[in-house]
């Protein structure tokens, strides 16, 4: 006991182990998942916890560590009594540096091997032999025998040459000298000249051998096939039909699946598909297909044809020799190098030369070509007409008038068709000034974008957006990503001119979207900053009327565009973007800042109503601005004496003169009013338009409002409150609405509304604090009492706490002992086990070797015996 005391005392040293502690502790602290926390049921003052948070592996380990360095050493020194001393020279001494120390070691050594007997040293008189030759003669390469000898299979060597290459450089002499020992003792053996010269003669002999062979191998070959040919024929016996037909009777039909089998072999296999071309590739292609059509057009405007630069085969006859050309020139060239490369460029400036001469050349020989002919049809016309000199004068005349009138018809054909050419030429040119240039370079101001799509149609303006797209992809070149980004804000420019207009081209502007879309998709940055500047400013000029005047109205047209094609470039169902969310507070402000005035007002309003259900309709967000809108426009559409019981939110007021905007009194106008859709450009239209038209449109919105109110009871049922939301609505739509002065079709709106107001069924009860603290329920289960229990831990006088404080920590180091002891047993036990397997294996190991050397040696004895018999 006192040993395993010394022990566990000696292993709890602090020294001992201290760094390793420290790198585990730093481990295991790095992941704090992995600590272990033992709580305890009940805390006790007084007594002191241990091992409340533990770290899994680190006290195993330790242990292990501290085991290894104490038991370890002493169960491996237990029955040795020497000791290790390192006796180096300065190996403990810090004063003498590391080059003194290997000068003097090197010393010490010199000295204590100095006077020793060279035994290992070998005798520089001896003469090293390999296979009973010396080494100094094969190192000369007198034996060495090269094959000239060209065979017919070439690859294959004769014995001697191997063993002359291979064979340790003196084997065919020590062959030789061993045969000539046996005849002659002795005879000398032969020189390197002789032996080659056998060698030659040999390869000469079984070359003759070998052709000799094959030779009779062709005949014997010839004569079986010929003999083969005359027994064939009776071989061969032909099948009469009747038999053959039995034979196919019997032969059993094929069945379905073999059917099937063999009409898959005869299907045809899939080929591998053209791999998908990249972005770039695809945007180099389109560039280089737009550069091609446009050179196409550039040459037909200028009137350049592609068979006038064909060259055209000049005349030759059919006497020709074609020995017309020169050998005086001297067409050779000599060789010239820039850079350490040949120069091709003045050999290619040539080639350009000559063909622009050859061109030339062409084209006056066509001229000179066309006039020869015409000179030799007179000519021929004169020798037809020499030759029929004896005839009558009435004949000679009759000739030559109708040599003169086929000239001239001649000359006004060729005057026609040039006439005719010319005037095709003037078409050509014509369409292609016409037509739209195929390559176009990225505007860089707004007012030379804006000339370019002015006065051009919506499918030119879109082919030439286009175009400027795939000619300045930014792929193709390293500046176009910033110009196309440009071109983003030139197109929202240009579509805020359109709607500006005085008559708004609302569907050219709707066109231009799809454009406006794939340059959002290529720069989605550019194109939301472009976006948050214009909303920005918008936002800026209603602040500043706001703090001038006091109040603001609503903004123009291009700016309630610009907000419809947000909702169509951007995701407008996220809780925040960048640029939905400023478009949604600024549409929220306009209802809320700007005052409605005009009926003009209405209708823009009401359009910002149907862009908040647009951006709404996902994401399901409660907007009041639109409800209280709707309210208002409501209010706006009856008399001022029924403007009771409900109350209106800014920018509607419940008196004043812009009351009764919506009101139509007018029985003709209602009974005439039909349904239809309010478009936004009648905004710039009311000026125009007389009172049945502005009646119109007037119960056109209140139907609009109508609907609006209808989708948002829609979009709204399941929020809890929304009886109370849509409470002011549904009281002035039941009480106040006078709705058998509307024409049937308004009735059928105003019914679908209220009915969607009514059947909506009444989901959640708000939430109410209530007012005092509920009382609890009585309960009965027993109270529980805590009974002092009086047993061994009971109180006493002080000695006989401290006797009983002394027996506790007894027990406690005794089973702390114990227990280590029985952990050093455990730990011992296994290294003897480990020990114990060594040996065997290494045992195992050498028994495999001596078993496997003896079998080779007698499968060896068993050869040798072998060759002896056969001898």
């Amino acid at each position: 006991m006192g040993k395993a005391a010394k022990r566990k005392r000696k292993v709890a040293a602090p020294s001992a182990a201290k760094g390793p502690v420290k790198s585990a502790m730093a481990m295991v602290r790095s992941n704090p998942f992995e600590v272990k926390i033992n709580k305890q049921k009940f805390s006790i003052l007084g007594r002191k916890t241990k091992n409340d948070v533990g770290l899994p592996g680190v006290s195993r380990s330790k242990a292990i560590k501290k085991r290894t360095q104490t038991l370890l050493k002493e169960y491996k020194e237990r029955e040795k009594s020497n000791v290790f001393k390192d006796k180096r020279f300065g190996e403990y001494n810090t004063k003498i540096s590391p080059e003194e120390k290997m000068i003097r070691r090197f010393a010490l050594e010199r000295q204590q091997n100095y006077g020793k007997k060279n035994i290992y040293n070998l005798n520089e008189d001896e003469e090293l032999t390999h296979y009973g030759q010396s080494l100094a003669e094969i190192e000369k390469l007198n034996d060495i025998v090269d094959s000239d000898s060209d065979t017919e299979e070439r690859g294959t060597l004769s014995a001697e040459l191997t063993a002359a290459h291979f064979g340790g450089g003196g084997g065919l002499l020590r062959k030789k000298a061993s045969s000539g020992q046996q005849d002659e003792e002795e005879e000398k053996p032969k020189s390197r000249k002789e032996l080659i010269e056998e060698m030659i003669a040999k390869s000469k002999q079984e070359k003759q051998e070998r052709q000799t062979r094959r030779e009779s191998t062709l005949e014997l070959t010839e004569k079986l096939d010929n003999d083969w040919k005359e027994i064939q024929a009776l071989m061969y016996h032909k099948t009469p039909k009747s038999e053959r037909k039995d034979k196919e009777a019997e032969k059993p039909k094929p069945d379905e699946y073999d059917m099937i089998v063999r009409e898959l072999g005869f299907e045809m296999k899939a080929k591998p598909s053209e791999r998908m071309k990249t972005e770039e590739e695809l945007a180099k292609e389109e560039q280089a297909r737009l550069q091609k059509l446009e050179a196409d057009r550039l040459r037909r405007m200028h009137g350049i044809d592609e068979q006038a630069n064909k060259k055209k085969p000049s005349h030759v006859s059919a006497d020709d020799l074609a020995d017309g050309f020169i050998l005086d020139t001297d067409d050779r060239r000599l060789l010239s190098y820039k850079d350490g490369k040949i120069n091709i460029e003045n050999e290619e400036e040539e080639e350009k030369d000559e063909e622009e001469e050859e061109e030339e050349k062409g084209g006056k020989e066509d001229n000179e070509s066309e006039e020869e002919s015409e000179e030799e049809s007179a000519n021929e016309d004169e020798e037809d007409v020499a030759a029929d000199s004896h005839s009558d004068l009435e004949s000679d005349l009759e000739s030559e008038e109708e040599a003169a009138e086929n000239k001239e018809q001649k000359k006004h054909k060729t005057n026609e068709n040039e006439l005719e050419n010319m005037e095709e030429l003037d078409q050509k040119m014509e369409a292609a000034k016409s037509e739209l240039p195929y390559t176009f370079a990225v505007p860089e101001s707004c007012e030379t974008f804006k000339s370019l799509l002015t006065g051009r149609t919506v499918d030119e303006q879109l082919i030439i957006l286009e175009r400027i797209q795939k000619c300045n992809h930014p792929s193709l070149a390293v500046g176009n990503k910033a110009k196309l980004e440009k071109l983003v804000g030139f197109l929202l420019e240009y579509i805020g001119d359109l709607a500006t207009l005085d008559l708004p081209e609302l569907q050219t502007i709707d066109k231009l979207v799809l454009p406006l879309y794939n340059l959002c998709q290529m720069f989605p940055e550019a194109t939301s900053d472009s976006i948050k500047f214009i909303l920005r400013d918008a936002a800026h000029d209603m602040d500043e009327v706001i703090e001038v005047k006091g109040r603001a109205t609503l903004p123009g047209l291009d700016t309630l565009i610009y907000l419809k094609i947000t909702s169509l470039l951007f995701p407008t169902s996220d809780f925040w973007h960048p640029v939905v969310t400023p478009a949604f507070m600024y549409m929220s402000q306009l209802l809320t800042k700007c005052r409605i005035t005009t009926l003009q007002d209405v209708i823009k309003g009401l359009f910002i109503c149907c862009l908040f259900l647009e951006y709404v309709s996902l994401s399901r967000r409660f907007v009041p601005e639109l409800i209280n809108f709707l309210l208002g426009v409501l209010h706006i559409s009856l008399p001022k004496k029924q403007a009771q019981g409900y109350t209106v939110v800014h920018p509607f007021t419940p008196v004043g003169k812009n009351l009764e905007l919506l009101l139509v009194c007018d029985k003709k106008d209602l009974e005439s009013w039909q349904k239809q859709n309010l478009p936004l450009s009648v905004v710039t239209r009311l000026k125009e338009a007389s009172k049945t038209e502005i009646n119109h449109i007037r119960l056109s919105c209140l139907a609009l409002c109508f609907d609006l109110i209808k989708k948002c009871a829609a979009l709204y049922e399941s929020l809890p409150s929304f009886h109370e939301i849509m409470h002011p609505v549904r009281v002035l739509l039941t009480q106040h609405v006078p709705v058998n002065e509307y024409p049937e079709q308004m009735q059928e709106w105003y019914h679908s509304a209220l009915k969607e107001l009514e059947n909506k069924v009444k989901h959640y009860t708000p939430l109410i604090c209530e007012k005092k603290k509920p009382v609890p329920l009585k309960q009965y289960t027993p109270k529980i009492v805590k009974v002092l229990e009086f047993g061994r831990k009971q109180g006493g006088s002080k000695k006989e706490q401290e006797r009983k404080q002394l027996i506790h920590r007894h027990k406690r180091e005794l089973k702390g002992a114990i227990r280590e002891i029985r952990k050093d047993n455990q730990f011992l036990a296994r290294l003897q086990l480990s020990e114990i397997m060594e040996r065997d294996s290494a045992r195992k190991r050498k028994v495999k070797e001596l078993l496997g050397s003896l079998a080779t040696q007698e499968g060896e004895w068993k050869a040798m015996k072998r060759k002896k018999g056969k001898n």
